[in-house]
């Protein structure tokens, strides 16, 4: 007897859905013992699946048949991964041998890795798999009750959380079915965006903050410069407290990314921006992505984010030049042997550097013990190439005293966050139709169309350009730094002023160690 459902396998971090076939055949001969057969390319862990399915199947109360059971994943041509196969071939095999009402399920969706008891574990990339059996016209969607929050985000799909193959068979052998279950992803998106963090804690630093703000409204990347206990960490981990809450088809971008990653959280969807800290310790694989079967890095995880470096030059060199491609493409393509994937990756680059081995290089009451070479050998850890893609570098002196005294309340993320929302909506009336988000973003072409200045900004440029010897990416970025400049005043015309508060978050560009 044969029996077919649908399953589905994620790839990247999109998903397609496949044939389960499940054909019972007589066994010839006196034989008792069960056959089991499976092709379409199953990996060492789908094949492993046969006894999480024979003694979950017989842990249930139900009878593993001694028949010769084969299992076909179909398109063969592609390789089967993971264990969220289990759940579906358990089915096929109770459906083959007669144990189900329906004689076909080539309606419903089914994933989850089996217990041998018979429970439904987790698995990994559902947000994927509920996207792709919605464009693939199935009805329903059987998955792990862990991992029904994140799919039911999913429009048009209907989705029942199961605890166990026993619990799946009870389903579909009811006349009646369940009601599915409904999330209202706009509810969680109000009620779950919140930040123990707050600027208002943050003394002093306001040449350093009107910068974070600056970065965070046009999403444009900021390295901080200072001396150890600053405060540039206490300032980096902010910034998601003032960045705009999540558009929901930005949520469901990141959500993918998180749950192929298995890092989603129990309410399913990913509801703020993610901030991501790696230590300097990571590997190239570990930022950017990797392994046998590639999957996303911490720039992907960072998607619509921050991502964080703190200690930038204590990055091995090799792991910090391997962002150049996602920094300018936003997205990031790992190519192995077997494949090829491409992760988003747009994320705002937020990192923090001493400005020299022992921190004190220029502090005006700190001497500085490092020799020209040492200074020379730590600054040298980061390419100018790299610099050049930061839009922004700015100084973060120590505090003093006085402003860690002060009884006088800081402004808080909450202010500051309305200025940057206000500007966003700027940006997203201006690129309408582009699929473009922030000014940080703009083209070449863009650039020349929203960013024309007067013959006075020009002249100020051209001096900039001429004196700090600015190559024409700077040039670039300093025409976005001052586009969001005017955005943040509600001006539709970049001025001189923008352009000359542009070019003074050049800081590296002035001959800084010298």
């Amino acid at each position: 007897m044969l029996f077919k459902t649908l399953s589905a396998a994620v790839y990247g971090i999109d998903a397609y859905v496949m044939d389960v076939e499940v054909d019972l055949t007589p066994k010839a001969g006196d034989s008792l013992a069960p056959s089991f057969t499976m092709v379409g390319l199953p990996d060492a862990a789908v094949r492993e699946s046969r006894e999480r399915i024979r003694a979950a199947i017989n842990n249930c109360g139900f009878f593993f048949p001694i028949h010769r059971v084969t299992v076909n994943l179909a398109p063969a041509d592609v390789k089967k991964e993971g264990s969220s196969f289990d759940l579906p071939i358990a089915i096929g095999i109770l459906g083959a041998n007669g144990d189900l009402k329906r004689e076909t399920l080539t309606d419903t969706v089914i994933i989850g890795e089996l217990s041998l008891d018979g429970r439904v574990r987790p698995v990994k990339g559902a947000l994927s798999i509920a996207v792709a059996a919605r464009a693939n016209g199935a009805q329903r969607l059987l998955l792990p009750e862990e991992n029904a929050q994140e799919a039911a985000v999913v429009k048009g799909l209907k989705v029942y959380p199961v605890g166990s193959l026993k619990a799946v068979v009870e389903l579909i052998n009811r006349d009646t079915p369940p009601s599915p279950l409904e999330i209202e992803a706009e509810t969680l998106l109000a009620h779950l965006d919140d930040y123990p963090e707050d600027f208002r804690e943050v003394r002093g630093q306001a040449h350093a903050k009107r910068a974070i703000e600056v970065a965070t409204a046009g999403s444009h990347n900021i390295l901080l410069i200072g001396p150890p206990g600053s405060g540039k960490t206490m300032l980096a981990k902010r910034l998601p407290t003032i960045l705009p809450p999540l558009e929901f088809e930005e949520a469901i971008e990141c959500t993918k990314i998180h749950s192929v990653a298995g890092l989603t959280e129990r309410h399913g969807l990913v509801t703020r921006r993610a901030f991501r800290a790696p230590h300097h310790t990571i590997s190239d694989a570990g930022l950017i992505g990797g392994g046998t079967v590639p999957r996303p890095g911490e720039v992907s995880l960072a998607h619509n984010g921050v991502l964080f470096l703190d200690e930038l030059p204590e990055f091995d060199r090799s792991v910090l030049e391997v962002l150049r491609q996602p920094l300018e493409d936003g997205r990031v393509t790992i190519s192995r042997a077997a494949m090829s994937l491409t992760f988003p990756s747009r994320f705002m680059l937020a990192a923090a550097m001493n400005p020299c081995a022992c921190g004190f290089f220029n502090d005006p009451t700190r001497e500085c013990k490092c020799t020209p070479l040492q200074i020379q050998r730590y600054v040298s850890k980061i390419s100018g190439p790299l610099l050049d893609r930061i839009d922004i570098h700015i100084d973060v002196p120590a505090v003093k005293f006085k402003e860690l005294a002060s009884e006088t309340p800081s402004e808080s993320s909450a202010e500051i966050r309305q200025r940057v929302v206000r500007a966003r909506q700027v940006q997203q009336e201006r690129f309408a139709g582009e699929k473009l988000f922030s000014n940080a973003q703009m083209s070449p072409r863009l650039i020349r169309k929203h960013c024309v200045i007067d013959s006075t900004s020009k002249a100020l440029l051209e001096q900039a350009i001429t004196r700090l010897g600015l190559s024409a990416r700077a040039y670039d970025r300093i025409l976005k730094v001052s586009r969001t400049l005017a955005d943040l005043e509600g001006k539709a015309q970049i001025d001189s002023a923008h352009i000359s508060e542009a070019i003074q978050y050049r800081t590296l560009d002035r001959n800084y160690w010298t």
